[in-house]
């Protein structure tokens, strides 16, 4: 694709950035196949390729970017389903984040929406904040309908979203040696306060493999929140500040994540912060570590779920499927697995009627697959599909870490085997 950048422009690294990865789109289309935004409205401009252009214009031009195009570029999942069949190689990874970061910076949304973004910023990356908002929001549940009728969709979607219970506590696994050496495992922000018992699990395998799990004082939320919701230099400080809190302990092995959000973000932070970091989604680093014998195989029927942030933004595919293999359950994939759930960072609070779409379109291949429990790596999936899934959900690492020698997960509770 052609562009006309100045040179006043391109000595912005951001603008020359993008402008080389527009130049490699070839407008073949391969990326409308598997768009999931095209592929429910069928709309060009809710394409990869349509949003490239768009994104083309808004940046050459400068300034305040037309209304279509905040609408179109907000309706981006950020799946980057596009960037596997692109076969130009285009980084549209960086044109959306980009892209967003010029409307935050240049355009006035109503105050609706001011609103709920802001909030969600300051909340969602902070797990003490945000245990307490799920607490309210618990007692706030009734007001749902009035909310939708007051034109808060989003707000009303957040408390749909909501768990309808607090999540057990987690007892601490104690700690090994780590004979093998240290590893960092994110803490996260929203997993830590919906979902600890993830952490816990991980931590247990990690350790049955001879990994020390370190701590990280003066470690936050990666940065992912902030960057979907176009804060470019808020996410830049949180991942300065994280990259500083790893570089004060020394020798690791990696900075390993279970969300596979996060995964993304931190294998960003090259291009994010400047500083590449050794970044492995828990799943890809028991894969290459080794996963510990199983005590015995289960036999249950497990649905995976691949998350979007793990086969697209990381391109982590074969490794998930291998390791519950081995770890002797029955896998079974799910029809347009490529396509997303909805969940996408805060997408299912900021666009709810499209997420709800994919969500259900979701459900129902997972309900067609028939397993006993569904696996799915990121936390945004779970919670997004929780609600409508009528089998339990659990992150693959607890299942590992039960075939394993770990405690059966208590989502599994009352589930009998295949």
């Amino acid at each position: 694709m052609r562009t006309a950048f100045t040179p006043e422009q391109l000595a912005d690294p951001e603008v020359a950035a993008s402008a080389g990865a527009i130049r490699k789109c070839v407008h073949c289309g391969f990326c409308t196949a598997t768009c999931p935004t095209y592929v429910l409205l069928g709309d060009e401009r809710d394409s990869p390729r349509g949003r490239i252009e768009l994104i083309r214009d808004m940046l050459e031009t400068g300034g305040p970017p037309s209304p279509g195009t905040v609408t179109h570029v907000d309706r981006c999942l950020s799946c980057l389903a596009c960037t596997t069949t692109c076969p130009s190689g285009v980084d549209y990874a960086q044109l959306i984040d980009h892209a967003r970061a010029h409307i935050e910076t240049h355009h006035r949304r109503p105050w609706p929406e001011r609103f709920v973004r802001g909030l969600l910023a300051v909340v969602l990356p902070y797990p003490r904040r945000l245990t307490w908002a799920l607490r309210l929001g618990r007692l706030a549940r009734p007001l749902e309908p009035v909310l939708a009728r007051l034109g808060l969709a989003p707000l009303a979607a957040m408390l749909r979203l909501l768990p309808a219970a607090a999540p057990a506590p987690v007892v601490p696994p104690a700690r090994g040696e780590g004979r093998r050496g240290r590893v960092v495992l994110l803490k996260g922000c929203v997993e830590a306060a919906m979902a600890p018992q993830v952490r816990a699990a991980a931590t247990r395998l990690l350790e049955r493999m001879g990994y020390a799990v370190a701590e990280a004082p003066g470690e936050g939320c990666c940065g992912a929140l902030s960057e979907h919701l176009g804060r470019a230099d808020e996410a830049r400080r949180m991942a300065r500040a994280n990259l500083a809190a790893w570089e004060r302990l020394g020798e690791i092995e990696a900075v390993v994540t279970t969300a596979a959000g996060c995964g993304t973000m931190l294998k960003a932070y090259g291009r994010v912060a400047g500083r590449p970091v050794a970044a492995r989604d828990i799943l890809e680093f028991v894969a290459e570590a080794g996963l510990p014998p199983p005590v015995a195989g289960t036999g249950l029927a497990v649905t995976y779920h691949a998350a979007c942030s793990l086969q697209h933004g990381q391109q982590i595919k074969a490794p998930p499927l291998a390791l519950l293999k081995q770890a002797g359950f029955d896998v079974r994939t799910v029809a347009e697995g490529h396509l997303c759930c909805g969940s996408a960072g805060v997408y299912n609070i900021l666009q709810p009627e499209l997420a709800t779409r994919l969500r259900d379109r979701k459900a129902a291949h997972i309900a067609a697959a028939g397993g006993a429990v569904v696996a799915a790596g990121n936390i945004g999936c779970i919670t997004q599909l929780a609600p409508v899934v009528e089998t339990p959900m659990a992150h693959p690492v607890e299942l590992l870490d039960w075939a394993t020698g770990g405690p059966r997960p208590a989502a599994l509770d009352g589930v009998g085997e295949a």
